[in-house]
């Protein structure tokens, strides 16, 4: 479980090719200066296991399936990564619950920037729009936001100088991929109403 607050921008070092699958290393100090092997680290919204630690950076196994799924399939040598450690009981929680199960990838739309913020739009996979409300939360490559604009299939958000700085939306152009998970209360409501009208 995740709070969707990025720890450190990271960024990816190696990819190693494997018939099924990627081994996937990426610097970021920050986040291995207390982690062991078998910990999960959210790699721009994608929650994975650490299974090498050396030098300030960690490799993660990311399985076909995995590939499918996420934006990870399109990452290269030298993109930069959103890092987050999994929440301890310590954790502040600033952000929402975020699991680091993608749900779909959307598409970087458009980015309006003032003097103060960027307004940006973001694609979303119509079936998941009707998780995501006015003012809810959004999990956009593992960064916690705010629904500030809901469209039929996207979404509408206002990003802070902070956000640009340390996060890869400051650097995503139109046509860029990005993983989207949605609120999973949203998703437990829709179950339990499912299963109480049948």
């Amino acid at each position: 479980m995740f709070t969707g607050i990025i720890e450190e921008l990271g960024e990816v070092v190696a990819i190693e090719q494997q018939p099924d699958a990627i081994r996937l290393t990426v610097k970021g100090p920050l986040v291995t200066s207390d982690i062991k092997r078998g910990d999960s680290i959210a790699c721009s919204g994608t929650c994975l296991t650490a299974v090498e630690i050396e030098n300030g950076t960690f490799s993660a196994d990311v399985m076909h399936e995995t590939l499918r799924l996420t934006s990870l399939a399109d990452v290269k040598v030298g993109d930069p990564i959103n890092l987050e450690r999994a929440m301890t009981m310590q954790t502040r929680f600033g952000g929402h619950h975020v699991q680091g199960h993608v749900d779909g990838v959307g598409e970087f739309l458009s980015r309006e920037p003032s003097e103060n913020w960027d307004w940006v739009r973001v694609s979303v996979p119509k079936e998941l729009m009707k998780y995501v409300v006015l003012k809810g939360s959004i999990t956009l490559d593992g960064i916690s936001l705010t629904v500030n604009e809901l469209g039929e299939d996207f979404v509408g958000l206002s990003l802070i100088p902070e956000t640009l700085k340390l996060t890869t939306l400051g650097y995503k152009k139109p046509g860029d991929k990005i993983n989207v998970e949605v609120d999973v209360m949203a998703k437990h409501i829709e179950r339990l109403l499912e299963m109480r009208n049948n």
